[in-house]
């Protein structure tokens, strides 16, 4: 694990991520995997390191791991055995920020994801299990004056885009009349902020990224209270 400050995720970054998408093979990554670990890796974990120092500033209950197993920086090679795409690497960079409360990818969370052509941070939960999801929807439906407070919030609103998968009927048990259906139907409770690659080089991004995040700690706060979480 790199000691070094966090100065930014570079060209030499990019230009890697760029060269494993067109060299999606075992064989290239082999002969570049001291470039991986060199321009991935190492700034990966000088910006988990960074944000370690940052998160407190928003909640005491988000977790910034710096290692390569369980930590932070999710692994680079694809789960190939369902799909149809057996390429064997992911060509962008994942990084999670869990919830100490949580286990895997379907915590209450921040994500930062980085490709060349798309850079962004999402907050809140993909996929939650249907108990975890049936939680969200029912608070949404006890509390729909602070939810419409949180998701219509000016700040908010410039700052983030709702995302992620819905059902096209209402969710079995719920009133097909309930405010904010269409947020009930959600699958996925994620909000999403697109970022340049000019953002990323900065050495001060993690102060600077913290800063923006603040902006969703309602909705955040909202989904943590749902499950039963501290937030």
């Amino acid at each position: 694990m790199s000691s070094r400050q966090f100065s930014g995720f570079g060209s030499d970054t990019i230009n890697f991520l760029k060269q494993l998408a067109e060299n999606n093979n075992r064989d290239w990554f082999a002969e570049n995997k001291l470039r991986y670990e060199r321009c991935v890796v190492d700034p990966a974990f000088q910006f988990i390191s960074s944000m370690g120092n940052e998160l407190d500033s928003l909640s005491s209950h988000f977790e910034a791991v710096p290692k390569k197993q369980g930590g932070s920086l999710m692994r680079v090679y694809r789960d190939t055995r369902f799909g149809k795409d057996k390429t064997p690497y992911k060509t962008n960079i994942g990084i999670q920020f869990r919830h100490e409360a949580g286990k895997d990818v379907h915590a209450p969370g921040y994500y930062m994801h980085i490709e060349p052509d798309n850079v962004f941070v999402g907050v809140g939960m993909w996929r939650p299990e249907s108990e975890t999801l049936r939680a969200i929807r029912e608070r949404i439906v006890e509390k729909p004056d602070e939810w419409k407070a949180i998701v219509s919030n000016r700040r908010f609103k410039t700052t983030f885009e709702l995302q992620g998968t819905s059902l096209k009927r209402p969710p079995r048990g719920f009133d097909p009349g309930a405010p904010h259906m269409e947020d009930l139907k959600r699958k996925d409770h994620i909000a999403v902020m697109q970022i340049s690659l000019d953002d990323i080089s900065d050495a001060g991004f993690a102060k600077k990224l913290v800063r923006e995040l603040k902006k969703a700690t309602p909705y955040m706060e909202f989904l943590c209270k749902a499950v039963g979480v501290p937030f």
